[in-house]
């Protein structure tokens, strides 16, 4: 997955997004929605926020140097995390301060353009919708079978399809939210619903951008291996003659594409420091090919003592993912 990073979802959410906001605008200037002027913030946010993980995807390709000697990788989480701040502050809060400030003084909508958000809003649920089914199509490339969204989201390394996805799900539901408020002012000529529906659309974001900031902010704290992975790890160390004993392992995402692994190994006695080296290599080799993102991996040769070395469970030597 996380070679992926979705580009092709990012890309469509951008266009989309972009082409929304300007219609939105002008729907805004023409009827004088506050929902309208709400979603166009939403989706002026949201292409800024898709510029932000394209960003984020270029510096992280930088190559390693004397500063950074394990890479840039952590990039994409650094940006990840900025989209989520600025879609709580310029998104939610923005939009729950026009909801609040137009029910304190009621509006009319445009005796002569009162149409216009609607078609807009259609429009704009159809691109949106294609934007979604853009991100899901590419979420499934890189989606374990059987595996739910929620726990998608919640896993995922690379940070940038879990974004699109929360991001174009609540763009859809902050349109059903806006139609809903502008139909029913419409019907009833009553502002009060328009309002309540651009606070509907600001509560949404805000909930969005807190589930963001969370996983992305575990992201970059760093997390270890999955389960699976780190059983393939465990498998792929003692698999060999070579070992006579695995005493300890750590495993760390220095990036979506790159994860270190540290183990401290227990190899015989009677092994010369030729013979270590060479079992050392083939130990890496396995653990590449089993998992392919293992690219830093330090192997740490001993020799097993009971006494000293007393077996730990494996939920002490282990350094496991966030599920």
């Amino acid at each position: 997955m996380s070679a992926s990073g979705g580009s092709k979802a990012i890309v469509a959410a951008f266009l989309a997004n972009l082409g929304i906001a300007i219609a939105k605008f002008i729907a805004w200037a023409l009827s004088g929605s506050a929902s309208m002027l709400a979603e166009a913030i939403h989706s002026v946010a949201d292409s800024g926020n898709q510029l932000l993980l394209m960003l984020g995807a270029r510096k992280a390709k930088h190559s390693a140097d004397r500063e950074h000697s394990f890479g840039y990788g952590r990039e994409r989480y650094v940006y990840a995390f900025v989209v989520s701040i600025i879609l709580f502050s310029v998104g939610g809060l923005f939009a729950i301060y026009e909801g609040v400030d137009k029910l304190t003084h009621p509006y009319a909508l445009d005796p002569v353009w009162w149409w216009l958000p609607l078609v807009v809003l259609v429009i704009a649920i159809g691109l949106e919708s294609f934007s979604l089914r853009t991100a899901v199509k590419e979420s499934n490339l890189v989606r374990e079978e059987g595996q739910s969204w929620v726990s998608f989201v919640r896993r995922a390394k690379a940070p940038e399809l879990p974004v699109v996805l929360l991001e174009d799900i609540g763009a859809l539901t902050g349109l059903t939210f806006a139609l809903l408020g502008v139909g029913l002012t419409i019907i009833t000529g009553n502002s009060v619903f328009d309002a309540l529906g651009t606070l509907a659309i600001g509560v949404l974001l805000v909930l969005i951008a807190v589930v963001l900031g969370i996983e992305t902010k575990s992201l970059l704290v760093g997390e270890g291996a999955n389960q699976a992975d780190l059983d393939l790890i465990m498998d792929a160390i003692v698999g060999g003659p070579d070992v006579e004993k695995l005493i300890h392992l750590k495993t760390l995402y220095l990036g979506p594409d790159e994860m270190l692994v540290a183990a401290k190994i227990a190899l015989t006695s009677d092994k010369s420091v030729r013979e270590a080296a060479a079992d050392i290599d083939e130990i890496e080799k396995r653990i590449r090919d089993a998992v392919p993102v293992a690219r830093a991996i330090y192997i740490e040769p001993d020799v097993y003592r009971p006494a000293i070395d007393p077996t730990p469970p494996t939920d002490v030597f282990v350094l496991k993912s966030s599920d």
